[in-house]
């Protein structure tokens, strides 16, 4: 089954844009009256028929819900991106193949990426849903110095810091299955001392992912992981 992704849905109506007309019309060769399915990335899957089909617009009518995925509880990562764009792209990948929740890019002391490409990161995480079957899309979120992103964070998920300064705890032994939560990961020189100290100070616990040292986009797959079990 092939789905694409519509951010714009009205009743019994949905618009494709941009790559995802481009991929109905040109490359799947799709024609008017063809029979199509489609999601909304936050849970429900629809069926229709291409009304009109543009070079830069496809519009998909009688719509017809045909499923519904329960999001359930948050698994966020904050993650801080790496200097390499495969490597960042691959974990983007990944993580929403896992089932994701919120991804938010964070800048560190000792980070070595300071700009993302959102339009290419949400690119590569629509093409990972629709892979997946995955009918929600997590949510990219926007890049923060990590000192504003950890005050801006509500009391709820349980959050967690994953370091390599030995901390006692493995997150599958402290993490209540089913609950909300979100793992802080960090740059490839890990963080300092004193952005360690900060997010203890806001109630984070501190844990392990094993007894490898891990790199960046490796420790997020880890942590999605062991929410997503």
């Amino acid at each position: 089954m092939i789905i694409f992704y519509a951010t714009e849905i009205d009743g019994d109506l949905a618009k494709l844009t941009d790559d995802e007309a481009t991929h109905c019309g040109k490359v799947l060769r799709k024609r008017v009256g063809d029979i199509v399915f489609v999601t909304d990335g936050k849970g429900s899957l629809y069926e229709g028929a291409i009304a009109d089909l543009g070079k830069k617009e496809v519009i998909i009518n009688q719509l017809t819900l045909k499923e519904e995925q329960q999001r359930g509880h948050q698994r966020a990562i904050a993650i801080a991106p790496t200097k390499s764009n495969d490597r960042i792209e691959w974990f983007l990948e990944k993580a929403t193949e896992i089932g994701i929740t919120d991804i938010y890019p964070i800048l560190t002391h000792q980070s070595e990426r300071k700009v993302i490409k959102a339009p290419r990161w949400e690119k590569i995480i629509v093409s990972a849903m629709k892979q997946s079957m995955n009918l929600h899309k997590p949510i990219l979120h926007e890049m923060q110095k990590l000192g504003d992103f950890i005050n801006s964070l509500p009391s709820e998920p349980k959050c967690f810091i994953a370091h390599c300064m030995d901390p006692e705890k493995a997150l599958q032994k402290v993490y209540v299955s089913g609950s909300d939560a979100l793992v802080l990961i960090g740059p490839e020189g890990d963080f300092t001392e004193e952005e360690v100290a900060l997010t203890r100070n806001h109630g984070f616990d501190e844990i392990s992912l094993g007894n490898s040292r891990l790199r960046t986009e490796t420790a997020g797959i880890v942590a999605c992981h062991l929410l997503n079990l």
